[in-house]
């Protein structure tokens, strides 16, 4: 296995690199490793927030507007005794 150096790396990317890797349950290092491995094989991670992942996707058709219907009076509780 190679290694590899960064040197004059800003410490925004740091702090957001380490972030990241906490977000994920793993090491910065680790966390560097399959950021470059994606990279360079042109590969991409999932989306880590699925509601987040659809609303980009249908953002350009729009909402939906539901009728809701009317709420009825709620039942009585069961007795358990």
């Amino acid at each position: 296995m190679a290694s590899i150096t960064v040197r004059n790396l800003d410490d925004d990317v740091k702090t957001r690199l380490r972030v990241r890797a906490a977000e994920h349950n793993r090491s910065m290092e680790e966390e560097v490793r399959i950021i470059l491995r994606d990279a360079v094989t042109g590969r991409r991670a999932g989306p880590s927030d699925l509601v987040a992942f659809t609303r980009r996707c249908f953002a350009s058709v729009g909402g939906v507007e539901l009728e809701l219907p009317p709420r009825g009076p709620m039942r009585e509780p069961p007795d358990f005794l």
